[in-house]
């Protein structure tokens, strides 16, 4: 296994996959806050930060909507600024 970096074919596809995690994880609310927040930030995101995305979207759709809201604060693990950028995004624009 080699260290290189994948190729612009391997991120489209990622980006692919994470879009539609984004807009079909089963609550409404999320499918549709998590859905604009990927079709704004997604294809400007590098490696890292699709892997903090990722990992991002592991966690369950009532905690999301807790941090977006402000009931409750990320766990430490994603202090980043991928959930930086999440919590201070207008959906409404």
């Amino acid at each position: 296994m080699t260290d290189e970096s994948p190729s612009i074919r391997e991120l489209e596809s990622k980006r692919k996959r994470l879009r539609y995690r984004s807009c079909n994880r089963g609550m409404k609310e999320t499918d549709l806050l998590l859905g604009r927040f990927a079709d704004r930030h997604l294809d400007s995101f590098d490696v890292r930060q699709l892997a903090r995305y990722e990992a991002l979207l592991r966690e369950s759709d009532p905690d999301i909507l807790a941090w977006i809201a402000g009931r409750k604060v990320p766990p430490a693990e994603h202090d980043n600024d991928v959930t930086k950028l999440l919590l201070d995004f207008k959906y409404y624009e």
